[in-house]
């Protein structure tokens, strides 16, 4: 069985940094996309940033994260990481690690991994971020 197993959030005041890892284990199988999200209270889950299993130029950020948030990943330890810098107010949520995207889902956006996360397999339990202003 797979698990996902975020952890790295806190509580920083505003302008401050986190890094959340995702650290995967159990994995048998060949995997496609990872990524991140967040959901605030009240607020949808939504994408914050997700890209392919091994690299590749088609990395998504939501508009609202670039410039500020950077993925990447560890392929030797099954790992991927979400940096973030200069963090607002507004960042605060819990955030969830996620992997595994059909591969239809994956031609429909072009051959990126989607920002949408219906279309997400497996998810970690998440972790929280606070930004204090």
């Amino acid at each position: 069985q797979v698990q996902l197993v975020e952890s790295g959030g806190g509580s920083v005041q505003a302008g401050g940094s986190l890094r959340l890892s995702c650290a995967a284990s159990g994995v048998t199988y060949r995997r496609n996309c990872m990524g991140w999200f967040r959901q605030a209270p009240g607020k949808e889950r939504e994408g914050v940033a997700t890209m392919h299993y091994g690299g590749g130029t088609s990395t998504y950020y939501a508009d609202s994260v670039k410039g500020r948030f950077t993925i990447s990943q560890d392929n030797a330890n099954n790992t991927v990481y979400l940096q973030m810098d200069s963090l607002k107010p507004e960042d605060t949520a819990m955030y969830y690690c996620a992997e595994d995207v059909g591969i239809v889902t994956i031609l429909r956006y072009g051959g990126s991994c989607p920002p949408t996360p219906e279309d997400w397999r497996r998810w970690g339990q998440g972790t929280q971020v606070t930004v204090a202003s």
